[in-house]
């Protein structure tokens, strides 16, 4: 709709400066334009997203027996056994679960210690 658009107002004999100027840029404005938005993406979002990516995966390679893991479902528990790609946690008392590594969000060994609740006065 709008490329028609600008070739109407082209033909039509435009005055410089309007939407179809601004959309008649030559290649070399085209391909700046593109490297200019493809390194703004990488930057903004996909770097993001791997470096957390990797900080996930070292949480997770780096649980132990005795941590206590929050899961994706925010379900709270203590690790018991730990295999390769799952992990063994109670969840309660004699109530062990088995899940699978990559569901685990947030990973607080015994040193950690716990966020104190701040009551509104």
């Amino acid at each position: 709709m709008i490329l028609s658009l600008a070739l109407v107002t082209d033909v039509a004999g435009a005055p410089a400066g309007d939407l179809g100027s601004m959309l008649a840029t030559g290649p070399a404005q085209t391909v700046f334009f593109g490297v200019v938005m493809i390194g703004f993406m990488y930057f903004a979002i996909i770097r993001p997203q791997q470096r957390r990516a990797k900080e996930h995966a070292a949480k997770i390679g780096s649980i132990k027996r005795g941590d206590t893991v929050i899961l994706a479902s925010g379900m709270i528990g203590k690790v018991v056994r730990v295999e390769d790609t799952e992990l063994g946690i109670e969840i309660a008392q004699n109530v062990t679960v088995k899940v699978v590594k990559s569901m685990v969000s947030e990973v607080r060994t015994r040193a950690d210690p716990a966020t104190p609740i701040v009551a509104k006065s």
